[in-house]
């Protein structure tokens, strides 16, 4: 587990680009500190976003959510999604406006197009848990769960051979191999990046530590073991599914995440046969 102190977060502030808290999001938190907070004018600033209106409204109508009529207006979807549903996709939509491919030496097409699968197969697999988790918060955390790797492949020009080192190595992670190779890694940026942005401390905890496997084995806080089995059953899904790979240590995890998440075999195959409908839509 990382140590992450005041020191830490400096070096990052100063040593890497990180976006600032978009208006947005500033102008949602001013509106939900309100005495009576409305959804209304929640969906008013909403609305001003046109990509972020039309994320949303696609996101709504997705079959993670599986409504009986499709939702065409987004004040419709957002009193649906309600304030928690929004103060967790709305960063989550948002992130990947941020930077910019021309600073960037990995393509961020590719990047944030296997965020989304990872963060849209996040919320199949949500519905599917027994505990239930709010699949908004599964969709943040799958987008953002790897946001530190941006940054760092803006300030290193060869960051591209370190991610092909980590898919070669079967011993080190890609932080292990970060850490050695700048002194700094990916986890401890996503989370100077989420806090900063004022996600919810479990995503940012969770932003930190989904690297690290000892969470397996911490039962302090049970949703958050949860989320992390989800989200290790979900990049193992999507790389399986459409890169033919298996994620490191995945046969030693994939029998505690399945009995953490109380799936069956049967069950497993249930949902990857729906996850593949879902990615070739």
């Amino acid at each position: 587990m990382f140590v992450v102190n005041e020191q830490v977060l400096s070096d990052v502030n100063k040593n890497f680009i990180i976006p600032p808290k978009p208006q947005i999001l500033d102008d949602l938190d001013r509106l939900a500190h309100q005495n009576e907070p409305s959804l209304m004018a929640a969906a008013d600033i909403v609305a001003k976003d046109v990509a972020i209106a039309s994320a949303i409204l696609k996101i709504v109508n997705s079959p993670a959510y599986g409504l009986v009529r499709s939702v065409s207006d987004i004040k419709q979807a957002i009193m649906f999604l309600g304030w928690n549903g929004i103060e967790a996709l709305i960063p989550a939509l948002k992130l990947k406006q941020m930077f910019l491919q021309k600073t960037c030496c990995i393509s961020l097409e590719r990047f944030w197009d296997n965020a989304s699968e990872i963060a849209n197969v996040n919320m199949i697999v949500g519905q599917r848990v027994k505990n239930k988790i709010p699949v908004e918060y599964l969709y943040t955390l799958g987008l953002f769960h790897d946001c530190g790797i941006v940054p760092m492949a803006i300030k290193y020009d060869d960051y591209v051979n370190v991610l092909h080192g980590s898919n070669r190595s079967s011993k080190e992670s890609l932080v292990d191999i970060e850490d050695r190779v700048y002194g700094a890694n990916h986890a401890i940026i996503g989370y100077y990046l989420a806090s900063s942005w004022h996600l919810p401390r479990d995503i940012c905890q969770l932003i930190l530590r989904h690297h690290d496997l000892s969470l397996l084995e911490d039962t302090s806080d049970p949703n958050q073991q949860l989320c992390f089995c989800v989200l290790k059953l979900s990049e193992s899904i999507v790389n399986s599914i459409l890169r033919d790979e298996k994620i490191k240590d995945w046969e030693r995890l994939e029998p505690f995440i399945l009995k953490k998440l109380n799936m069956s075999e049967d069950e497993y195959i249930d949902l990857q046969e729906e996850v593949i409908d879902y990615l070739n839509q």
